[in-house]
């Protein structure tokens, strides 16, 4: 009785297989003896980012707002002189607004309950960013922000970012070589079964990744969009479907 049944599901298995098989044969191969091909095609190129941003921020603190003002206010000075002095241009050089805060510590009993909070002083800070074409240039600027430092500013500085203005023409530079990769593919299956590629039926665009260059960066599903790395590298895929004619 075991021995029957499982020759019965085996037996139901072939036959189910079989019909899998036929009904994607016939969708392949319809009446007028023409399928189809999907294929995918990657374009890829290496650049330099020729735009960066610089950001950095510095702060001041005292018991008096007044006197913290005018401490943030020296220091914004030269911070403004060292950019100058080291060829950045004024309409590189955008200081944000100067933000405020009070500082307080909590005090405790004896008992070590919360009984109040004692004033401290105020903390002024402001930020200034650096955007420029010359990505050399404000590198090396950021690497010499210790001479802000041994004027007494208390300045914190942040990674440079990179960017590339034009996009939008290496894009589509990207897009016409995954198309023309993917068309070379579907060529050569196509020839080497002894049929013919027929004309293009759909073209789906994958999406622009862009990571550093010889790095260990992973692709992401939305895309990746690196601003770390100076040197970059972009790639974006292309999804044809042809119609294949058979001989």
């Amino acid at each position: 009785m075991k021995r029957s049944l499982n020759f019965l599901l085996i037996s139901l298995a072939i036959i189910v297989c079989t019909i899998i098989v036929c009904i994607t044969y016939l969708n392949r191969y319809p009446s007028n003896n023409n399928g189809h091909i999907e294929v995918k095609g990657m374009g890829q190129t290496n650049f330099d980012s020729d735009l960066i941003v610089w950001e950095g921020s510095f702060k001041k603190d005292n018991t008096s707002l007044k006197d913290a003002y005018v401490g943030i206010a020296n220091d914004k000075l030269i911070v403004y002189e060292f950019l100058k002095t080291k060829g950045v241009d004024d309409s590189e050089i955008v200081f944000g607004p100067v933000s405020t805060n009070e500082e307080s510590r909590t005090l405790y009993s004896d008992e070590g309950k919360v009984i109040g909070e004692e004033f401290i002083g105020y903390v002024l800070s402001q930020q200034v960013s650096i955007e420029s074409n010359n990505v050399e240039k404000i590198e090396k600027v950021s690497r010499q922000v210790t001479e802000v430092l041994n004027n007494g500013v208390q300045f914190y500085s942040y990674s440079p970012r990179y960017y590339f203005t034009n996009l939008a023409d290496l894009k589509i530079d990207l897009i016409s070589k995954a198309t023309e990769d993917a068309r070379l593919r579907a060529i050569n299956i196509v020839n080497r079964s002894g049929a013919e590629l027929g004309d293009l039926i759909t073209a789906e665009m994958g999406i622009l990744q862009i990571i550093g260059q010889n790095s260990d960066e992973s692709y992401s599903w939305g895309g990746a969009f690196n601003t770390s790395s100076k040197k970059k590298t972009a790639s974006i895929t292309m999804d044809l479907r042809y119609v294949v004619e058979n001989n």
